[in-house]
């Protein structure tokens, strides 16, 4: 489903107008429209209003968007990217496990080095297998 499509659902399901999210989020009825239509592509703070209005997450709202591409290495955490071009631990490292790691965060910070990344890795997959 394409964002348009997912702003639309969720104004609908909650039986909404575009003047009652306008109301709520302060953003216009012609902007939501233009949004609603795939006309225009909204910023993050715009998402993160719409999902205030919504009551829900911004994660939520992106809930089931499709996206066209893939991540890149530059959007892995640091170390992370490391590991995987490794030519000796890289390769176990499926695309699941990059999901997965690339995630992880101890209270608010991210591993590091490479190392952090492996050793990571290794307790997680003796802990889910």
């Amino acid at each position: 489903m394409k964002l348009c499509e997912r702003l639309r659902e969720l104004r609908q399901e909650r039986g909404l107008r575009l003047k009652d999210v306008a109301n709520v989020s302060g953003i216009s009825v012609p902007y939501l429209s233009d949004l609603e239509r795939g006309r225009t592509n909204p910023s993050l703070d715009t998402l993160q209003t719409l999902a205030a209005a919504y009551t829900i997450t911004v994660h939520d709202l992106l809930e089931s968007v499709e996206f066209y591409g893939s991540s890149t290495e530059g959007a892995l955490p640091r170390g992370l990217a490391d590991l995987l071009v490794d030519p000796a631990l890289g390769p176990q490292i499926t695309p699941d496990w990059i999901r997965t790691l690339s995630r992880i965060e101890l209270r608010g910070q991210r591993p590091r080095s490479k190392g952090d990344w492996y050793e990571i890795f290794l307790h997680l997959k003796r802990i889910l297998a």
